[in-house]
C-alpha cells in the first residue's frame, strides 16, 4: 500500500523501503515483500530464533561447531538461492527487475483486501476480508501460546501428514490403506469405503468442494448410462517418467492403461523398444521371459506409454520413441512446480536408467525450465508441425499449468494446431516438487478450466482442442464436475501410484522408496506389489461411480454434461471465509440439446495449409486444418 501511495504521489524513487518484520522467514515471504516492493528486509524473529537454537544443546550439536553469526549466515545464503530460483522461473536475473513486478496471483482474499494491499494483483476468487486476517492472527497467536509455561510450539503438518492434528492431507496413510484394500480384491464395498473417507465430511480442501450437483432431469437406470470401458477411455496418466519411477511401476501403469482404453504417459526420459511391442510369451502363472520381474501379465498386454512426451531436456526423445506414440505431450510446465525443469538424483541414474536417456550413469539429470526453441507461439506451432509429421496419426497435446492469464496462452496454443490442451492443476504431488514450490506455485485447476473454456467460447476456438485436466483427481465426483467445467480428459497422478503399491512414504527423490515404487535400487524394487489388475481396477471403479452420479442426474453420458456448468451451484454449508466462484456465462455455451460444446470426435490435427496450392494454376482448395469424422 505504502509502495503504490509513493508512487501515485511521484516520490518513490526518493526513498528505500525497509521491512522490519517478525512475519517473515520462509523464501516466499521475502519473495513476496520484495515483489510488492520492499528494498530491504530485517527478518528480526527468524535471527532471533537461530540465535536461540544455536544456544541450545540440540542447536549446538547440529551447528557442528559453527558460530551463531555462521549459522545466521547459512540462512541468509539459503533464503538468496531460494529468490534466485523463484526469480529464474519467471526469467528474471537482477533482483532490481524483480522488485516492485507483483508477479503474483491472490487467491481467497476479497477485492477490497486487494484493492488496499496488492494493487493490481489479479484475484479471480474472493474470501478474507480485513477483520478475518486479523481473526486469523489472532488464532495462529493462541495456538501459539496456549499457556504461559508451553515451550513447545505445535507442529502444524503443511508439509506432511500428522495424525489428528495439524493441517488436513487428502492423500493420508487410511485412505492409502482403503484403496489397497478395494484394488488389490477387486471389491467395490472397499472402494466405496475408500471414496467415503475421501468425500465424507472432509473440510473444504479445494475450490470444486464448495459445489455440488443440481438437475432438473429425473434419475435413470444404471444400464441406461454408457458403459465404464467408454468412460475409461477419457483417463490420462501424469507424466512420470522412467528413472523417476521403478521400471516395475512404470511398466504397471502403462499395462494397466492399455488395459482398459486409456492412456499412459512416459514423461520425459525415453521407453525401452521392447515395450513397443505387444507381449506374447506369457505362461499360465502370469510370468513372461521378456518382463521377467513382473506378474499378473496376459498374452497381448502392451506396456507401451500411448502418450510419449516432449520435455525441455529431450531425454531419451528418438525418432523410433516419437513413431511408437499414439498421443504427444509437449510438457511447457508443470501443475505442482511451474518455472522448473525436471530433476532425477544421480543416485537413481543407474546404467539402465542412463542408457535410456543417453546419459552417464550417477550423473544428475536436470533438464532445462523451457523449451530453448520454444520462445514464441509460432515456434510451438513449428514443433506441433514437425511432431505431426513424424507421426500423422497422433495427437499433440501441450501441458500448461492453471494460472491467471491461461486463457490467453490457451488461445494461441489453440490457433498452433494443438489437438489438445493439458491444464495441470497445482494440487498434485507425486514427489517432484520441491518444498518451497509445493504451498506457492501454480493454481487450482478449476480456475484454470473455468478461464481457459471461457476465453476458447469467446474467440470461437473451442471446438478446435481436447481440454484434458489433472490435479489431484481421485474420485469419480471430481471427474464429472470437472467434466461440467469444460473438461473432457481428465489425467491421473499420485493416486495412480498409490494403486499400485505407493504407501507415501515421501522419499521418492531419495531413492530409498520401501515398496520400489520410486527407487532403482534392486533389492526394494523386488518389493514392489503391483500389477496391471490393480490400475485397472481403480480407473473402473471410477468409471463406475461417473456412471452411478450420472445415472442419478439423469444424463446418459459424459458427452451430455461436459461445459454444463448450469449443473453446478454453491453448497449451502461452504466456508465462511470464501466466497464461492460463479461460472462466467460464457462457459455455458453448450451444443443442440445441452450437449458438449462440440459434437463430432476430433482425430489429429492435419499437417497444416497445402503450400503445393501456392504454387499451381488449379483454383485454391480448402484448408483443410481440422479434421472430423462422424460419430
Amino acid at each position: 500500500a505504502v509502495h503504490h501511495y509513493l508512487i501515485a504521489q511521484g516520490l518513490r524513487t526518493q526513498v528505500s523501503l525497509i521491512v522490519n518484520t517478525a512475519q517473515c522467514w520462509s523464501t516466499h515471504h521475502f519473495a513476496c515483500l520484495i515483489g510488492y516492493g520492499a528494498s530491504a528486509i530485517c527478518p528480526y524473529l527468524a535471527l532471533a530464533h537461530i540465535r536461540k537454537w544455536h544456544g541450545s544443546d540440540k542447536g549446538a550439536v547440529k551447528a557442528d561447531g559453527q558460530s551463531a553469526g555462521q549459522c545466521q549466515a547459512n540462512y541468509r545464503k539459503a533464503i538468496i538461492a531460494g529468490l534466485k530460483k523463484i526469480m529464474s522461473k519467471m526469467g528474471i536475473s537482477v533482483l532490481e527487475c524483480y522488485r516492485g513486478a507483483q508477479i503474483f496471483q491472490c487467491i481467497g482474499l476479497d477485492r477490497r483486501v486487494v484493492d488496499v494491499a496488492f494493487t493490481g494483483t489479479p484475484c479471480t476468487m474472493g474470501g478474507l476480508t480485513f477483520a478475518d486476517i486479523a481473526n486469523e492472527s489472532m488464532m495462529f497467536h493462541r495456538r501459539a501460546f496456549p499457556e504461559l509455561d508451553g515451550t513447545k510450539l505445535t507442529f502444524s503438518g503443511w508439509y506432511k501428514y500428522i495424525r489428528d492434528k495439524g493441517e488436513f492431507h487428502l492423500n493420508n496413510p487410511d485412505m492409502a490403506k482403503a484403496l489397497h484394500e478395494a484394488v488389490r480384491n477387486n471389491s467395490p464395498l472397499s472402494y466405496e469405503d475408500y471414496r467415503r473417507q475421501i468425500m465424507d465430511g472432509r473440510p473444504v480442501t479445494a475450490i470444486r468442494d464448495l459445489l455440488e450437483f443440481t438437475s432438473d432431469r429425473q434419475p435413470i437406470p444404471l444400464a441406461e448410462v454408457e458403459d465404464a470401458l467408454s468412460i475409461c477411455s477419457r483417463f490420462c496418466t501424469g507424466g512420470m517418467s522412467l528413472g523417476a519411477l521403478s521400471r516395475e511401476a512404470h511398466e504397471v501403469i502403462a499395462l494397466g492403461m492399455n488395459r482398459i482404453g486409456g492412456k499412459s504417459n512416459c514423461g520425459e526420459g525415453g521407453e525401452d523398444k521392447l515395450r513397443f511391442k505387444p507381449i506374447m510369451d506369457v505362461d499360465g502363472n502370469g510370468h513372461s521371459p521378456s518382463f521377467p520381474h513382473l506378474k499378473g501379465l496376459r498374452n497381448g498386454d502392451s506396456a507401451a506409454s500411448a502418450t510419449k512426451q516432449v520435455a525441455s531436456g529431450r531425454f531419451g526423445v528418438t525418432p523410433e520413441y516419437l513413431v511408437s506414440a499414439r498421443q504427444f505431450e509437449i510438457k511447457i510446465a508443470q501443475g505442482a512446480k511451474p518455472g522448473e525443469g525436471g530433476q532425477l538424483p544421480g543416485p537413481k541414474v543407474d546404467d539402465y536408467i542412463a542408457g535410456l536417456r543417453y546419459s552417464v550413469p550417477g550423473v544428475e539429470l536436470i533438464s532445462p525450465p523451457p523449451h530453448h526453441d520454444i520462445y514464441s507461439i509460432e515456434d510451438l506451432a513449428q514443433l506441433i508441425y514437425d511432431l505431426h509429421q513424424i507421426a500423422p496419426e497422433a495427437k499433440v497435446s501441450v501441458k500448461l499449468v492453471a494460472s491467471a492469464g491461461i486463457g490467453t496462452i490457451a488461445a494461441g496454443v489453440a490457433k498452433a494446431n494443438a489437438d489438445v490442451i493439458q491444464i495441470s492443476g497445482h494440487d498434485g504431488g507425486t514427489g517432484a516438487s520441491p518444498l518451497s514450490s509445493i504451498m506457492h506455485a501454480g493454481g487450482p485447476w478449476e480456475q484454470g478450466l473455468t478461464e481457459v473454456q471461457e476465453i476458447l467460447s469467446a474467440n470461437g476456438l473451442r471446438d478446435r482442442v481436447t481440454l484434458r485436466i489433472d490435479g489431484g483427481f481421485k474420485t469419480g465426483w471430481d471427474i464429472v464436475v470437472a467434466a461440467m467445467m469444460g473438461g473432457e480428459e481428465f489425467g491421473f497422478g499420485s493416486i495412480v501410484m498409490i494403486a499400485e503399491g505407493c504407501i507415501m512414504a515421501r522419499v521418492c527423490h531419495m531413492n530409498r522408496c520401501p515398496v520400489g515404487v520410486a527407487t532403482q535400487q534392486e533389492r526394494l524394487r523386488k518389493k514392489f506389489p503391483g500389477t496391471p489388475e490393480h490400475v485397472a481396477n481403480f480407473m473402473l471403479f471410477v468409471a463406475e461411480e461417473v456412471r452411478t452420479i450420472l445415472a442419478a442426474l439423469g444424463f446418459r453420458s459424459l458427452d451430455e454434461v461436459i461445459g454444463r456448468n448450469d449443473l453446478l451451484r454453491p453448497r449451502g454449508n461452504t466456508a465462511v471465509r470464501t466466497n464461492v466462484p460463479q461460472p462466467p456465462a460464457a462457459t455455458q455455451a453448450r451444443g443442440p440439446g445441452g450437449g458438449p460444446p462440440s459434437g463430432p470426435k476430433r482425430l489429429a490435427k492435419t499437417d497444416g495449409v497445402d503450400l503445393s496450392r501456392f504454387f499451381s494454376c488449379e483454383p485454391p482448395a480448402e484448408e483443410g486444418r481440422v479434421s472430423w469424422a462422424g460419430v
